[in-house]
């Protein structure tokens, strides 16, 4: 039986040539998963799992209680019996189906006209009614994704899986696409387990987020947790801040390096963030309040939106953020000698 309140129970061991993923998934009605990672941490594996494109070497499958595939009973449910919709992250549009049929193509076991009914609505729901008529090839990035998720969602499933669903799109689909995926998602009474590189789709459309590093689960918990503690430099580029693992003893931790990094509170072995904005640039030594000042030389200076990131590499190696502005006065660019300060106050520690 399921466990009280969840849905979706997963142990997902798969075994390939020179990796293996052994990873665990559980939801609730409603929940919404994004699996992170680099490349090679075995994420779209986890999908292809999860729908039964690939057999397990161990675990289990269960939903609602009921048992999916489990090796050591040798119980396997085809993909059809698992009631999941699979967007691609290269759609796999048929060509030669117009964007209506490759819709009402999502709907199996249903009769013709229902299925034909269901696209209707789902073209109607995307904003792709206008479109119905036109083949793959006449579409826009945007439509393309749109098309193939209309289809997932004409099945009618319990899971859907999204692998990368606004990777291939320019900035002006993608965020429209997120706003229209983020309504859908609100309305939908299944699991939703998507794979994604982008911060800003996980922050805003996951309510829960899973790490993978190496096929292992490094890092779960809710988007708000694992962007407050990263446990992994991956995570800390991924939601933008600098970590430091270091010896916390009475307020001074000993960073890795060698260098030191005066913080409140921590003892023991202690994770450290120091937020970007946090860190301010001078070109001397600065006087006064910050408790921890590095000499460094800037190594690049990157778009980060309404502000430019600035990476130091020194002693102790981070980024800054700052104002187009600030960075124009300070003449910043790669090869630019510097000092880095954050106030003890701004650094968060927590056990390791």
């Amino acid at each position: 039986m399921a466990s009280a309140g969840l849905i979706l129970e997963a142990r997902l061991r798969v075994q390939a040539p020179g990796f293996e993923l052994d990873a665990e998934l559980r939801a609730e009605p409603g929940g919404r998963i994004a699996i992170l990672g680099p490349n090679g941490a075995g994420k779209t594996t986890a999908l292809r799992a999860l729908a039964g494109l690939v057999p397990l070497a161990g675990g289990f499958v269960r939903w609602g209680g009921e048992t999916l595939e489990d090796p050591v009973s040798k119980i396997r449910a085809a993909p059809e019996r698992r009631k999941v919709g699979y967007v691609f992250q290269d759609a796999r549009l048929f060509p030669h189906m117009s964007v209506l049929e490759n819709v009402a193509f999502g709907a199996r076991g249903a009769s013709r006209r229902e299925a034909r009914e269901r696209a209707g609505t789902w073209l109607g729901r995307l904003g792709l009614a206008p479109l119905a008529r036109r083949r793959p090839e006449g579409l826009s990035g945007g439509e393309t994704q749109r098309t193939a998720l209309a289809r997932a969602l004409a099945s009618e499933p319990q899971l859907l899986l999204l692998d990368e669903p606004l990777s291939a799109l320019d900035a002006r689909a993608r965020v429209e696409l997120r706003r229209d995926l983020g309504a859908l998602l609100a309305d939908f009474r299944g699991v939703c387990v998507m794979v994604t590189h982008e911060p800003i789709d996980a922050l805003t459309l996951a309510k829960r987020l899973v790490v993978l590093e190496g096929g292992r689960v490094a890092q779960e918990g809710s988007a708000e947790e694992v962007a407050r503690k990263p446990r992994s430099e991956y995570v800390a580029n991924f939601v933008g801040v600098n970590l430091f693992r270091g010896i916390a003893d009475g307020g001074t931790i000993l960073l890795e390096s060698g260098a030191r990094l005066v913080a409140v509170g921590g003892d023991g072995a202690v994770l450290a963030v120091v937020p970007p904005r946090a860190v301010s640039i001078h070109l001397a030594r600065p006087e006064g309040t910050p408790r921890n000042v590095w000499a460094g030389t800037v190594e690049s200076v990157e778009d980060a939106g309404d502000r430019l990131r600035v990476w130091i590499r020194g002693d102790v190696s981070l980024a800054s953020e700052v104002t187009r502005g600030a960075a124009g006065e300070l003449g910043l660019r790669p090869g630019s000698r510097v000092f880095a300060s954050v106030k003890a106050a701004e650094v968060a520690v927590y056990p390791a």
